[in-house]
């Protein structure tokens, strides 16, 4: 096997959850033997995505211990395999959910990498050649095939670029798949991570955003961030004022909340989106959306294509997320805010401090 520069895989540092209930702590890992097709990246910042936190909690039921989450990830190439056509060392490039699909079914020949049924995550995936669990970004280094490494533009601040490898490209697929632009009446529930993220980008397509939120405290910060309008869920008059009003809503929340309180402001043929996920299920009755012809429909990640254009799109229009950097030792405590929605709006680990 040629490389084009000469890799040494040593122990790679890391921090990683050992069990649901312990810490996350100071690890060495062992990174999978390079490839001739493989792209090996210096992380220098890794996004905090809530997902991070619900895995190493195995709040869902499926983690594999120990684990080392980051899906948010971007960096510097360091070395790529003699076959390699895409990138050179000294790059910016970035890894996302994804590191590895199977190519062949029809969602991966549609560039839809994200809904294949053999597809790997970043963290917590079963390489497809049974050599092992992939590790995540908490580390100085990651490899991937070149086919699931994906460009960074130089022109914008790289730390609050590495967000948008996960809630950039939640919030973009939808509002891209459903065409949303000049002209379309967007609401947008919940200003989080995705939230802020929803109104850049759905700002900058020419749509007309409103914030959908229930904290009053928010509405500056919401108009800023591109929205026109502003809409207490729990001001009466307010909410009146725009039943039946949207064409698009894009729901971000991951908290337990009714389903039916957006319904009730679509117009006619209007799509609701979620890309949160509540811990229970919902009860929506078919009334809510026969009358109306409305649509109720879910979004996931975006697949590999998808993923470049969204961070083109957002070099154009010189858009990242409003980020708060820390140190890695520092990551336990943002867990425990990320809990109480305390932060604006996604940590970030410098991963210089690691």
């Amino acid at each position: 096997m040629t490389f084009k520069q000469q890799i040494v895989m040593p122990s790679v540092k890391a921090f990683a959850a050992q069990s649901a209930t312990t810490p996350l702590e100071s690890w060495s890992l062992e990174r999978r033997n390079p490839k001739p097709h493989d792209v090996q990246i210096e992380i220098l910042y890794c996004g905090v995505c809530h997902s991070d936190l619900h895995f190493a909690r195995n709040d869902w039921g499926m983690s594999v211990y120990p684990i080392v989450p980051g899906h948010e990830i971007v960096g510097r190439v360091t070395a790529i395999g003699g076959h390699v056509k895409k990138f050179k060392v000294g790059d910016l490039a970035g890894i996302g959910c994804l590191v590895d699909s199977c190519r062949e079914c029809d969602n991966c020949k549609e560039g839809l990498e994200q809904y294949c049924a053999g597809g790997v995550f970043s963290y917590n995936g079963q390489e497809r050649d049974g050599s092992g669990i992939t590790y995540g970004g908490y580390s100085k280094s990651i490899l991937a095939h070149e086919d699931f490494v994906l460009r960074i533009s130089e022109k914008l601040d790289l730390a609050a670029t590495a967000p948008l490898l996960c809630a950039g490209i939640t919030t973009y697929s939808p509002l891209r798949h459903w065409k949303v632009g000049k002209g379309t009446r967007v609401g947008v529930l919940g200003l989080g991570g995705l939230g802020h993220m929803a109104v850049k980008l759905a700002a900058a397509m020419g749509a007309e955003v409103t914030m959908l939120s229930h904290t009053a405290s928010k509405e500056k910060d919401a108009k800023r961030l591109g929205a026109k309008k502003f809409v207490l869920t729990s001001n009466e008059e307010q909410v009146k004022s725009v039943s039946g009003y949207f064409d698009f809503i894009l729901d971000t929340v991951s908290a337990e909340h009714d389903y039916n309180f957006c319904l009730g402001l679509l117009r006619t043929n209007g799509v609701m989106v979620c890309v949160g996920v509540p811990p229970a299920p919902a009860t929506i009755p078919a009334f809510n959306v026969i009358f109306g012809r409305k649509s109720f429909a879910g979004s996931l990640i975006g697949g590999i294509p998808e993923t470049q254009e969204m961070l083109d799109f957002c070099a154009e229009h010189n858009i990242v997320s409003d980020i708060e950097l820390i140190k890695m030792a520092d990551i336990n405590e943002a867990y425990e805010r990320l809990l109480k929605s305390d932060v604006k709006y996604r940590f970030v680990i410098d991963m210089a401090t690691l």
